[in-house]
């Protein structure tokens, strides 16, 4: 008998009582069917892995995932906050490839590679002409062995040739961190991972040592680590979690018991095969930083899972004003089971519950997360803070203090799609010797902007120039620095000039009036 009929005469016979058996018998017989008889031959793990098995899992919830060989290798990686490359940060558009910013002990740091460096061949093949996605092919083809580029520093005009060997880069978590001015400290941290703690602990001595009289706008980044349990200096610290999707929930604790005294409440964790757990902040070894002072925590619509997490302890213990606008609303649980050495499952398998007993997961149409059953989530109403604040219950954390976004307009939209702040800050910089870190552009350097704009075909109608002269300075002077100075420069001056941020160090005046307890209804 050949493979196709032992398969076929196997799933004939299913175990009759039990549901698995029975499913999998019949998918079984429906590979086999097709298999034998589809107009080309049929690759099993597109059919099987990449259709039947997604596709059921899509279903479920949005959140339940199947990972294949490459993608089990990258979720491994992103658990290690590792990945293999040469620890450049490119800035890609037609033709061009600019270096932004190089790791610390990266091969590319270590091969004299820094910010403005323009890359112009990859192992013999040349960049200019290229188009987007075959600049993209490159470079990604490039990543997998030692490489050897074409390269031209800022100021000169001739390529040298850099060689390079692929290695482990570290990928940090805690990605900007400096003092938005005197005594006012800033961490942003773009998810929760295993070393996060430790990141915030370091993030917390540097802002520290920056001390409260440094400058407005000081850079500790490359600062020495440093023990002890307080930052002492501080008074006051933005946590900004936007854009951040979550991540580890022990590394969520970890940063929860840096903020909370220990013992309290941070999360239940409830799902079908597991008892209930509560989580609690612990007391940490006297190596790591803790902060007690005046908290602003920046959340958005990007904000979710472990991070929504954090900011609803720190929002329910009422030790931090939430500020931004309302969070995604993520409140399940993935656990990940390795199936093989190259494949594994992401599955939804418990929920979680924040101090007050809310629910933070929202509804999702379609999917078995559509309606929350309220026995199972808590979500009835009345849920309040430990002094007394009300909690909204819609799902997601609902901030205490909404700021909205920068809006933005089609025209900057087209501006930054066409990547024309980068290109012309590069123009700029080859035109000009100097440009000190206290640059600012003026009235000549949007002249010069809108007559690069024109050269290139693009028209700046007055009704969006005029409008649009702080956000134009802003976008100029935050490339310009990228390429001159780093990338951590240029993240720095684009979030002192972000208006969510600004408007987030304006309450911390505010701080006691927003975390007053409201009165509860007389019964």
């Amino acid at each position: 008998m050949n493979q196709k009929s032992e398969v076929a005469s196997s799933a004939a016979n299913p175990t009759a009582d039990d549901p698995v058996a029975r499913g999998a018998a019949e998918v079984a017989r429906v590979y086999a069917a097709v298999e034998a008889n589809y107009l080309t031959p049929v690759d099993p793990d597109q059919t099987l892995l990449d259709g039947a098995i997604r596709q059921a899992l899509a279903t479920l919830d949005p959140f339940s995932s199947f990972f294949d060989r490459d993608q089990f290798r990258q979720l491994q990686e992103q658990v290690r906050g590792q990945a293999l490359g040469f620890g450049s940060i490119l800035y890609v558009s037609p033709g061009k490839v600019l270096v932004i910013e190089t790791a610390q002990g990266s091969p590319s740091e270590r091969a004299g590679m820094g910010p403005g460096d323009e890359i112009v061949e990859v192992n013999g093949t040349r960049l200019a002409g290229l188009d987007i996605q075959s600049l993209i092919e490159v470079l990604q083809k490039a990543r997998g062995g030692p490489v050897r580029l074409g390269v031209v520093h800022p100021g000169r005009f001739v390529s040298q040739e850099v060689r390079l060997n692929p290695a482990e880069v570290a990928l940090p978590t805690a990605d900007k961190v400096f003092l938005l001015k005197p005594g006012i400290g800033y961490v942003h941290l773009t998810g929760f991972e295993s070393k996060t703690p430790q990141e915030l602990s370091d993030a917390l001595a540097k802002l520290s040592e920056a001390g409260a009289t440094a400058a407005p706008g000081t850079s500790i980044a490359g600062q020495a680590r440093a023990g002890g349990s307080k930052a002492g200096s501080l008074q006051g610290l933005i946590l900004d979690l936007r854009g951040n999707h979550g991540g580890e929930v022990d590394a969520a604790l970890g940063v929860t018991s840096m903020l909370l005294p220990p013992g309290l409440s941070v999360l239940t964790i409830r799902g079908r095969v597991q008892a209930p757990q509560t989580m609690r902040t612990v007391a940490l070894p006297a190596a790591y930083r803790t902060y007690r002072g005046p908290l602003v925590v920046l959340v958005n619509g990007e904000t979710a899972s472990a991070a929504e997490v954090v900011a609803a302890a720190l929002e329910e213990h009422d030790r931090a004003v939430i500020a931004g606008e309302p969070t995604f609303g993520k409140g399940v649980v993935q656990s990940v089971m390795p199936l093989s050495d190259s494949m594994a499952l992401a599955l939804t398998t418990a929920q979680y519950f924040t101090p007050s007993g809310r629910s933070i997961q929202r509804p999702i149409p379609g999917t078995s997360l559509a309606a929350m059953d309220p026995s199972r989530t808590g979500q009835t109403s009345g849920f309040r803070t430990d002094d007394g604040r009300g909690l909204a219950t819609s799902g997601g954390v609902t901030p205490d203090a909404i700021i909205p976004a920068r809006p933005t307009d089609p025209w900057l939209g087209f501006l930054d799609q066409r990547g024309a702040f980068t290109d012309f800050a590069s123009e700029y910089r080859g035109t000009h010797a100097q440009i000190p870190r206290s640059f600012q552009p003026d009235a000549q350097t949007l002249s010069d902007f809108r007559a690069y704009l024109r050269r290139g075909g693009v028209l700046s109608p007055d009704e969006y120039w005029d409008h649009d002269q702080d956000y134009l300075k802003l976008r100029i002077r935050t490339e310009l620095m990228n390429l001159v100075y780093g990338l951590k420069v240029g993240d720095q001056v684009a979030t002192e000039g972000d208006p969510q941020v600004q408007g987030a160090a304006d309450l911390f005046s505010r701080i006691q009036e927003l975390l007053k307890p409201a009165p509860l209804p007389s019964s």
